[in-house]
């Protein structure tokens, strides 16, 4: 014989398995930021940027926004500088979102760039918070040495225009 206890245990648990299960899966269905590390002409330039500001918001980052080109020398030295640099990259992804901005012929993205200081060289940084606001505008020669990039510089760069992270004070013992 089955007690009451049970009984109401059958029609509870299954009613409400089947009023979580739709949040559930709704929660699992939202599609995880994915990074813009291609400078690409056909993408939408402003939607990529709103994207990581909204993730950057939700992490707890800054957003480094690269502007560039396929046809920049510099900016694949730049990729693989980082490739081989896996502390530097560490403390990149640590701190920062990281959108690619294409400025090419077959699209400057005038319109988005409209919005930041003028850019002198490629690539070029901007670093936004996780609002938007604009915090930094960095031209990445003065980052640069010889035929590739400075490692003290740019760790100087990543850490100063990173988010700030709260150290917990020593306590004093009286």
């Amino acid at each position: 014989m089955i007690t009451w206890p049970i009984r109401l245990a059958l029609v509870v648990l299954p009613a409400m398995l089947a009023l979580l299960l739709p949040a559930f899966t709704a929660e699992q269905a939202a599609p995880a930021y994915q990074p813009v590390l291609q400078y690409d002409p056909k993408r939408d330039a402003a939607a990529d940027i709103e994207a990581a500001v909204a993730e950057a918001g939700r992490s707890k980052r800054h957003v480094l926004i690269e502007v560039g080109g396929e046809w920049c020398g510099w900016c694949h030295r730049l990729d693989a500088y980082l490739k081989e640099k896996k502390k530097l990259n560490a403390l990149l992804e640590r701190n920062f979102v990281v959108v690619k901005v294409n400025y090419s012929p077959e699209n400057e993205n005038e319109e988005v760039l409209s919005h930041y200081p003028e850019v002198a060289g490629y690539p070029h940084f901007f670093v936004l918070d996780g609002k938007g606001k604009l915090l930094h505008s960095q031209d990445t020669a003065r980052l640069e040495k010889g035929k590739s990039y400075h490692g003290r510089k740019f760790k100087r760069f990543l850490t100063r225009w990173g988010p700030k992270r709260l150290i917990p004070s020593r306590r004093r013992r009286y």
